[in-house]
């Protein structure tokens, strides 16, 4: 693929993906522990505030200097651009072949990328929709077609983007690996099926997409019983991020335990990240965050926080340590 991408290219990059200026960077380099590239959201140096993304950020995405993540949702509207269905489980890509042919059927036309582990299948809007109409229509046709949604007791299935119906303001939610850069970990770029593989081809593609127009997202959603996989989802405190107030920031657990996140009493329960990665806690209740401290967790099956601290890939250290965000892709 060129490593050129004109000023029309990332003008309508811009304009297929992004809903808001927030925006997320992928570390060139690996943990030294996990050997993972986490993401973080970049600040300036000199006063530590978030950067806001600009056209020559989509320029260097494309180029490969960097790898950004995008969020789906804006946290004024409660609207999204698209929605993206991501598989990175063994029967990945058989899945989500499945839905984009029935959602042809329906006159829905998704756009089908290539991943790491599996794909991402993505659902253009003509104007932005509301957050949950848009994962109505794919949590209905999951449930009609058998494809399992990760979560609610499952380990593997499809995870929807935007996970959340709505954020609040501050909030950012989570998010997903921007298409056409180079992925850190893999070394390499994942690209959409059905154009060529130069940047103005691949877009060009997607700009011919028939786009989901408000009126059609309302017929193929509205009247419809409301899956039990969305209807059980909770709100996500973990898509709550404090900003922060100098240059190093503090480690919230809360931003690493979203699946299966729940309140209960005075506490939020999930599945406790060291008990998962020994194949343990598949009720996902072992690990107890503090609803009016959040700093405070404990894993019920006798975890240690350096245990928990070192499953996420961000152990507990003396010095100053990076951010790191949860994204996709």
């Amino acid at each position: 693929m060129s490593l050129k991408a004109s000023p029309t290219v990332v003008s309508d990059y811009i304009k297929l993906f992004v809903n808001r200026g927030a925006y997320t960077v992928q570390s060139p380099r690996p943990h030294p522990q996990s050997g993972r590239h986490y993401y973080y959201r970049p600040t300036e140096k000199s006063t530590g505030k978030p950067l806001k993304l600009t056209p020559e950020t989509i320029r260097q995405h494309l180029k490969g200097e960097i790898t950004i993540g995008l969020y789906s949702i804006n946290s004024s509207t409660q609207r999204c651009k698209w929605i993206a269905i991501d598989a990175d489980y063994k029967e990945a890509m058989d899945d989500l072949l499945k839905l984009q042919s029935h959602l042809e059927r329906d006159k829905v036309y998704p756009a089908l990328e290539n991943s790491r582990r599996g794909g991402h299948l993505w659902i253009f809007f003509a104007e932005p929709q509301p957050a949950r109409a848009c994962r109505l229509l794919v949590y209905q046709l999951a449930e009609r077609l058998g494809v399992a949604v990760k979560g609610a007791g499952l380990p593997d299935g499809i995870e929807v983007f935007p996970k959340q119906d709505q954020i609040e303001p501050g909030e950012f939610g989570n998010a997903i690996r921007g298409p056409l850069g180079i992925h850190r970990e893999a070394g390499k770029r994942f690209r959409f099926y059905g154009a060529n593989y130069d940047f103005e081809s691949q877009i060009s593609y997607l700009n011919r997409l028939p786009k989901v127009t408000g009126e059609e997202l309302r017929a193929l959603t509205s009247g419809k019983p409301v899956p039990a996989a969305l209807a059980e989802q909770r709100p996500n405190p973990a898509a709550t991020i404090v900003p922060r107030t100098n240059h190093h920031a503090e480690f919230r657990i809360l931003e690493h335990v979203s699946t299966q996140l729940r309140k209960v009493g005075r506490n939020y329960v999930a599945r406790c990240p060291s008990c998962a990665e020994a194949g343990h806690d598949r009720d996902g209740d072992n690990l107890s965050v503090s609803v009016e401290d959040t700093r405070k967790y404990k894993c019920w099956a006798g975890c240690t926080k350096e245990m928990i601290r070192a499953a996420l890939g961000c152990p507990i250290r003396r010095g100053p340590t990076a951010y790191r965000e949860g994204v996709h892709g």
